[in-house]
């Protein structure tokens, strides 16, 4: 079922196999984070009465449910161009298994954006500038990045709660067909979030 379910995804998302189980399970990482409340007190009363299996159902999205700033191109551009070396000082004193989760999905940006596809645009929502500029950083550096950028993990589309709500509800029920409709309509959500703001009339 769930090697179908993948296959689904892939022909709807032109993203491969392998790179939908990553972030898959890098969901469900976050998603187990938010259940013991390192993230927003809201979700995590939404996430932890979910079973491993819901858990799991909810974070099979063909896009990250997590964010790491990844749309402001102008804080990673600059943190990566003066990032040589990240100070003791810039350390966070973030839980050890926050730090853990973000220095495995930065790894993982950093492997995504190092192909010249739309990868780290489609799961990330990242900015093309900032994914040059993750190509230019040395894997070495990672670690250390990960601890300054620990305090910035946060629920994605942390706005819409409408989403969030529906998402943990689907998850919660025995019906898959439901759930995966909500899981397209964070498509929506990404692809809104691309969009340029509407000017303001003076």
């Amino acid at each position: 079922m769930h090697e179908a379910f993948i296959g689904n995804w892939t022909r709807q998302s032109h993203l491969s196999p392998e790179h939908l189980a990553s972030v898959r399970g890098l969901n469900r990482r976050f998603l187990d984070l938010a259940g013991n409340g390192r993230l927003s007190t809201a979700l995590a009363a939404q996430v932890a009465p979910l079973s491993p299996a819901q858990r799991a159902a909810a974070a099979d999205c063909p896009y990250a449910l997590f964010d790491l700033r990844f749309a402001d191109d102008a804080y990673w551009r600059g943190r990566l161009q003066t990032q040589g070396a990240v100070r003791v000082a810039d350390e966070s004193r973030s839980p050890e298994d926050t730090v853990d989760f973000v220095r495995v999905a930065l790894f993982y940006t950093w492997h995504i954006a190092s192909s010249a596809d739309l990868t780290a645009h489609l799961l990330l929502g990242m900015h093309a500038n900032t994914a040059q500029a993750f190509r230019r950083v040395a894997v070495d550096a990672l670690p250390a990045l990960a601890l300054a950028e620990s305090p910035n993990l946060s629920v994605r589309w942390s706005g819409c709660h409408a989403y969030w709500n529906a998402l943990m509800s689907a998850a919660s029920r025995p019906d898959p067909g439901a759930l995966r409709r909500v899981q397209l309509s964070g498509l929506q959500l990404a692809a809104a979030a691309q969009l340029p703001s509407e000017p303001r009339e003076v």
